[in-house]
């Protein structure tokens, strides 16, 4: 039976790094059963005077595999007296963790990455070990938010990376002006002139939410931490869907998916998108001493200007209370968001920290990007929605982007997108 059960846990291991892009090899076998609180803390303190073989796995996005190969290989490095230490990386966005955490957690990696609306689900489902070891350190290293985002009931479940999980509009500064930039219509009428165009990302829950809160609407979670509450349908919810109609059907607006923006700003064909710090760096490169960034701008709904809202958040990372080396995992994702690595980050990325040190520091305050998420987080929300939010909000944009609403009114368009994302959660 417990040969049965091992292979098992194999296959489904197999299975969850090929979901996340990881290599053939593997974390040690995930059949026992989760260390406790006080083994992973001694474990991790050094009182076990010898590792011996520990391999890890972790989880993070793409475009850091990398930053995170060399962060681990500096990790391995420093504690190569304490045992042999084999760290392996996998690609898995942070957006995606949960869910493949959640396939199988005792499959999954050790360490990993997640946006911190996560984490409810994933305390939840016992896939996040509680934060015993340097806890205290943790908390006041960074940011008051970041620390909230990353606690639950009082207990700390994950160690802080990035403060700038929000977005906002980078922009071609040869083609857009400062004064353009600050309206929907102005981007748009310069992008037409120049034969470029303006992209944004509608058929996705969490862009097409910066028009409707813009507008005073909300989604949130309700009050049992699981389902949605939210009035898109109300006033002036169909007079907000018709906006973004009429911001979708502009020959110079495109609604494109992450990489296909990337692919327009090399290219020359995109001079203005709303993104995030996360391609900052591939911005500055193509556009050189024309990049340029603000907060996202005000868009025409009925004949006057709606500033654009948006989701803000952190990224976090977490480890996995069925890992066979708790205490080293604990270490390794302190390591990896510790000063020196959120520097890193900020330096390899330009991705936003959350340590206070880092943040305040002259480098990170005049960078263009975090400037633009600063100028914007007056006008975002901490996001919070339940799993019903995604699809219909997503399946929401798709209708207003493609213009093709099969007859249906844009009253009726928010009263269908209302019923699927207020629909209770399965349980």
């Amino acid at each position: 039976m417990k040969k049965q059960l091992s292979l098992a846990m194999a296959a489904a291991m197999a299975l969850s790094l090929a979901a996340c892009g990881g290599s053939g090899t593997s974390s040690a076998s995930s059949t026992a059963e989760a260390s406790t609180d006080s083994t992973a803390t001694s474990e991790a303190s050094g009182e076990a005077a010898n590792w011996g073989d520990v391999t890890l796995t972790m989880w993070g996005a793409e475009e850091d595999q990398t930053m995170l190969r060399e962060m681990a290989d500096a990790f391995i490095e420093e504690n190569k007296d304490k045992g042999n230490i084999t760290i392996n990386i996998g690609a898995c966005s942070e957006a995606d963790a949960k869910d493949n955490v959640l396939t199988d957690p005792t499959a999954a990696a050790d360490v990993y990455a997640f946006a911190d609306d996560q984490l409810n689900e994933l305390v939840a489902a016992g896939a996040l070990q509680e934060v015993t070891l340097n806890a205290d350190d943790v908390k006041s290293r960074n940011l008051e938010g970041s620390v909230e985002a990353a606690s639950l009931n009082g207990k700390l479940y994950a160690y802080p990376m990035t403060a700038d999980n929000g977005y906002f509009l980078y922009y071609d500064s040869s083609v857009i002006t400062p004064e353009d930039a600050e309206t929907v219509d102005g981007i748009l009428a310069a992008a037409a002139a120049a034969g470029r165009t303006f992209d944004m990302t509608l058929n996705d829950g969490w862009y097409i939410y910066s028009f409707f809160a813009g507008a005073g609407l909300e989604a949130t979670l309700a009050e049992d931490g699981v389902n949605t509450v939210c009035n898109w349908n109300e006033e002036p919810g169909a007079d907000v869907a018709q906006a973004v109609m009429d911001i979708a059907s502009n020959s110079a607006f495109v609604s494109a998916p992450d990489a296909d923006i990337v692919s327009g700003i090399k290219n020359g064909t995109v001079c203005a998108a709303v993104s995030g710090t996360w391609n900052a760096t591939v911005a500055q490169e193509t556009w050189g001493d024309n990049y340029a960034a603000t907060k996202l701008p005000t868009y025409t709904m009925n004949g006057e200007q709606v500033q654009m809202g948006s989701f803000a958040g952190y990224k976090l990372v977490g480890v996995n209370p069925h890992s066979q080396n708790v205490g080293v995992a604990m270490m390794l994702a302190d390591y990896i968001t510790n000063e020196a690595n959120q520097q890193k980050r900020f330096e390899d990325r330009n991705l936003g920290p959350s340590n206070i040190n880092v943040n305040a520091s002259d480098a990170v305050q005049s960078a263009p990007a975090i400037a633009a998420l600063a100028a914007q987080s007056e006008f975002s929300d901490l996001q919070r929605v339940g799993a019903n939010y995604w699809d219909p909000a997503a399946s929401l944009g798709q209708i207003l982007q493609s213009g093709d609403t099969q007859g249906k009114t844009t009253q009726q368009l928010v009263d269908d997108a209302v019923a699927g994302i207020t629909a209770p959660v399965a349980q």
